[in-house]
């Protein structure tokens, strides 16, 4: 088994910079610890996990947790996979601290430095699409506190993984999904999150690039927010549907879902549309149950959380970075029969 002195002896530098590097101790220059990186990776170095956990304990890691909503159920299905996995992690004796915003980058910047203030070692967050957060995120970076973003990603960052879907992917799935259920033929209104959310944006693009290449009989009449809230929901969809009295779709891309499903049921159409979603938070079972919601688009919520917090604490453990930058769930489809 390969030792630091023998990755020391091959990379040049000292046997402290090298414990540096693999420890994540101090400031080593990028050169310098992608070549020890490198070398411990072709020499499959294992750290003494006993050792390490004894550190980790001394060390006290705190892990901060930044996500949206503070009544956003599938974030909360999010750290309940989160806490399940900081319950096997106990042995290293890390803890985190949880915050929940609005979607607005103001709110974002602000919680990421209370989190710093926090003397926090390492952050997951799902980010704003905004030069401002990709800053901070480099920032941060730069002064050793590591980020894992989840569920929505911000790839220009220094962030070392991301942990979520494959929006796009999820955006084709949903289009794949309205043609089978439409025959190919309908006028769909799109309910997104925020546009200042890459995973909302690149779902609605996934569906409608799809649409306009294999099912052009598909037409998009409108496009409305609702920020991740059933209220403006209700609101939004309330007024599409006045606006637009002849939709046979509609296609949520995010959270809202129950207000946005309340706003049809109220609405009394002649002909319910057919509606899809994303995830099977509780109150979306109720209206798959109900006949309201068509099918919803499952991306495994509790292993977003379990695996980047695993991913985080295995970085600051041994400095290695994970194998893949982009981890990706699995994608599910739930209808009434198989809930």
């Amino acid at each position: 088994m390969a030792t630091m002195k023998e990755i020391a002896e091959l990379s040049g530098v000292s046997r402290g910079t090298v414990d540096r590097v693999l420890n994540h101790r101090g400031t080593v220059s990028p050169e310098t610890e992608r070549k020890v990186l490198e070398i411990a990776r072709l020499l499959d170095y294992q750290p003494n996990r006993a050792g390490i956990a004894l550190a980790a304990q001394k060390k006290k890691f705190k892990i901060g947790v930044l996500l949206f909503g503070v009544e956003n159920p599938f974030f909360d299905e999010v750290m309940e996979g989160l806490k399940d996995k900081l319950d096997e992690l106990s042995i290293y004796g890390c803890t985190i601290v949880e915050k929940r915003i609005p979607l607005d980058v103001k709110s974002q910047l602000a919680a990421i430095d209370e989190l710093v203030d926090e003397k926090i070692h390492g952050l997951i967050l799902a980010p704003c699409n905004d030069i401002k957060i990709q800053k901070k995120i480099d920032r941060l970076w730069e002064c050793n506190i590591p980020c894992v973003t989840v569920n929505t990603d911000m790839p220009q960052s220094k962030r070392i993984a991301y942990v979520g879907s494959d929006y796009l992917k999820c955006g084709q799935t949903a289009a794949g999904l309205l043609a089978l259920l439409t025959g190919g033929e309908a006028r769909v209104g799109i309910v997104t999150g925020s546009h200042s959310v890459l995973c909302h944006e690149e779902r609605v693009c996934g569906f409608t690039s799809y649409l306009h290449q294999k099912h052009p009989g598909i037409h998009i009449a409108d496009i409305v927010e609702n920020h991740d809230d059933d209220y403006r929901s209700y609101e939004a969809v309330s007024l599409l549907l006045e606006k637009h009295p002849d939709l046979s779709a509609l296609y949520f891309t995010a959270a809202g879902v129950y207000g946005g499903c309340r706003a049809i049921i109220n609405a009394a159409l002649p002909q319910a549309p057919k509606v899809i979603t994303f995830d099977a938070v509780p109150s979306t079972k109720e209206m798959i149950k109900k006949g309201v919601i068509s099918a919803t688009i499952c991306q495994q919520p509790n292993e977003q959380g379990a695996l980047s917090l695993a991913l985080l604490v295995d970085y600051l453990l041994g400095g290695k970075p994970p194998e893949k930058n982009c981890i990706y769930m699995d994608l599910s489809i739930k209808i009434a029969e198989n809930l």
